[in-house]
């Protein structure tokens, strides 16, 4: 099968409406797709009725701090009327946006006038996130890229780097459990954690009750795939797989375009397939 259990919406901080997601799905003939936006199920709203051959799994990708790194948090097949998840997508939307008030008082310190109201006009009415801000430090001439801008000024210990107002891994894990879902820690060689401090975040995901981990994150070398699939079983975890997908400017995140898992791992949708 083709699976791609992480991907994003203009309704978060991808490219794509809803619907133009779902034909760019059949077009690359995806079996098995969740849109994973950030901290809100509003592209589900956006969906009329998927493709008899595409199987959506609702899902959600929740924001979450494990000691000063900020971590994101996969739900996958959740049930989207529950208490539980509703209750997440309202406190992890009131802290995204107090998040980008931050964001943007920080921004103002440094000379940038307006910035909130800059980086909402590049949300296409959903959620707010840094990759907004940079846009509009883009288009006021601040920067010359969105890659710049997060090096200048958005990425990990600069300025706008604001993460401790997120719910810790236990709440974010009890969320989606609670909503019949299985939690997933997202791409985990992206918080660049030494080895050992990998080691201790996947120890302390499963001892919270985390089922699952993304073995593939976009396109990836095998030595990779290896390595964190060896990583997956040894702490019992389902392996998960995505693009990432944003945009499809991205070859290295392209919707659909996910390696195999290796046969060693227990694909997380074996729990629901």
């Amino acid at each position: 099968m083709n699976v791609d259990l992480h991907c994003h919406t203009n309704l978060s901080d991808g490219s794509l409406a809803p619907s133009a997601l779902i034909d760019l799905a059949v077009e690359r003939n995806i079996d098995m797709l969740s849109i994973t936006d950030h901290d809100t199920l509003a592209a589900y709203r956006a969906i009329d009725e998927a493709p008899a051959n595409l199987r959506i799994i609702p899902g959600i990708e929740l924001s979450s701090q494990w000691r000063k790194s900020g971590v994101h948090i996969v739900g996958l097949n959740l049930d989207m009327s529950s208490d539980s998840i509703l209750e997440a997508v309202a406190q992890q939307s009131k802290a995204r946006s107090e998040r980008g008030e931050k964001i943007a008082e920080k921004l103002h310190r440094l000379g940038f006038e307006n910035c909130l109201e800059g980086a909402i006009s590049y949300t296409s009415g959903g959620q707010v996130g840094r990759p907004h801000f940079a846009q509009h430090l883009v288009a006021i001439g601040a920067v010359s890229s969105v890659a710049q801008a997060f090096k200048k000024y958005l990425g990990a210990g600069k300025a706008g780097d604001i993460k401790e107002q997120w719910a810790d891994i236990p709440t974010v894990v009890s969320w989606i459990r609670e909503a019949g879902g299985v939690a997933v820690l997202a791409h985990p060689l992206k918080y660049k954690l030494t080895r050992t401090k990998l080691v201790e975040l996947l120890g302390e995901f499963a001892d919270a009750g985390g089922e699952g981990m993304e073995v593939i994150s976009g396109r990836q070398v095998p030595s990779i795939t290896k390595d964190l699939s060896i990583m997956c079983n040894k702490h019992g975890l389902l392996a998960s797989c995505g693009s990432d997908f944003h945009s499809a400017d991205q070859p290295w995140a392209a919707l659909g375009k996910v390696g195999a898992l290796p046969e060693s791992c227990m694909p997380v949708w074996h729990r629901w397939h």
